[in-house]
């Protein structure tokens, strides 16, 4: 613990005479007879000074928790360290929501009233929320075309440099999937948990075809037949999780990102998350995804703000505005592959039943 060394200000320690002296509106240095300063271009800046310095925060924090994980052996007590900066990080999201509905108090006109000042900067060139998408795991190459142009093409030398240099340290995607290769719990003491697994699927299956074929009364031969195609095609996705031919297709598809074996574990994680030892690793994984998920509701909100607005107008930085925006919404999500371990869980009712000498190791004995 620090102790004090000498009286501190309030404002000499939050540093206010630089912080409150940062907002420079272009209107007010460029005011004449014809056109003062813009009342809302204040607003403006504000709000994304506010946004960069929430970025810090989230990096500060991120960086903390690929410390972590940039390990061969994570304790548990850890883990909880990294929750509760990954809540933080859910926080802070909130409050990046929020601070778009007190930007959409400034009207479309009084924002064309200064747009112009400010071509050709946008939020493209924002390097701490970039480092955030790079950490996190969307890589550059992982974008689409347009997107990588507008990515990197709208950066300076210097910031390019920056972020293309990240992409060469492991992202908390990367990191996440060798932890979850190292769960212990799917294969050991003589028990095949993904044998007793496929059972149960295929009971599961069973039932499902059975309830289309006897099902006459209600559906149209059209119908069963449309339904028994669904259900092959199902048959088809539970087994891509085995197969490993079919997984590589998958990741070479860019359909799945996480390794097959990171992919199992993490669905195990996720049925029997109620066992003591897995709680932890779950919201791990949940929290990870209501991130994702946060971020693709900030991108979708933003995109529906730049059309209130803009309209159809081209944006600052070039881009097709709204469209771009929208389109990078649905595209940049990291932990998609998580998202999609809920086509293979099943009612509880009909999970594997854990031999007992395997369930104490997935909770506290005493």
């Amino acid at each position: 613990m620090h102790k004090n060394r000498g009286p501190v200000y309030y404002g000499d320690y939050l540093q206010l005479d630089k912080l409150l002296d940062s907002q420079l509106p272009l209107s007010k240095k460029y005011a004449d007879s014809t056109n003062g300063e813009c009342h809302d271009e204040m607003l403006f800046i504000l709000v994304h000074q506010a946004y960069e310095l929430w970025f810090k925060q989230i990096l500060h924090d991120l960086n903390a928790i690929l410390v972590t994980f940039n390990q061969e052996y994570i304790p548990e007590s850890e883990l909880s360290s990294v929750i509760q900066k990954l809540s933080r990080i859910k926080k802070i999201q909130g409050l990046l929501l929020g601070q778009l509905e007190v930007l959409e108090t400034m009207t479309p006109m009084d924002f064309l009233e200064f747009r112009d000042l400010l071509i050709p900067a946008s939020g493209f060139q924002s390097v701490q929320f970039r480092e955030i998408e790079i950490k996190l795991g969307l890589s550059t190459n992982d974008r689409q075309h347009v997107d990588r142009e507008f990515f990197l093409g709208r950066l300076n030398e210097s910031d390019r440099k920056k972020l293309t240099d990240l992409e060469s340290s492991p992202s908390l995607l990367k990191l996440v999937e060798g932890w979850l290769e190292r769960v212990p719990y799917t294969n050991m003491d003589n028990f095949h948990f993904w044998e007793e697994y496929q059972k149960s699927i295929a009971s599961l299956l069973q039932d499902d075809e059975e309830i289309i074929l006897n099902n006459s009364a209600h559906l149209t031969e059209l119908a069963k037949k449309i339904q028994l195609e669904n259900l092959e095609g199902t048959k088809t996705t539970f087994k891509s999780l085995f197969d490993e031919t079919s997984h590589l297709e998958l990741v070479k598809n860019k359909q799945r990102t996480l390794s097959q074996k990171a992919i199992l574990n993490a669905l195990f994680i996720m049925l029997y998350r109620d066992e003591s030892m897995l709680t932890i690793p779950f919201q791990v994984l949940t929290t990870m995804m209501d991130i994702d998920e946060n971020f693709t509701t900030w991108r979708y909100r933003h995109a529906l703000m730049a059309q209130r607005m803009l309209g159809t107008k081209i944006g600052t930085g070039g881009s097709s505005g709204h469209q771009y925006l929208k389109r990078a919404a649905d595209n940049n999500r990291v932990f998609v592959d998580l998202f999609n371990l809920s086509t293979f869980l099943i009612p509880r009712s009909r999970l594997p039943v854990i031999p007992t000498n395997i369930r104490k190791k997935l909770s506290f004995y005493v």
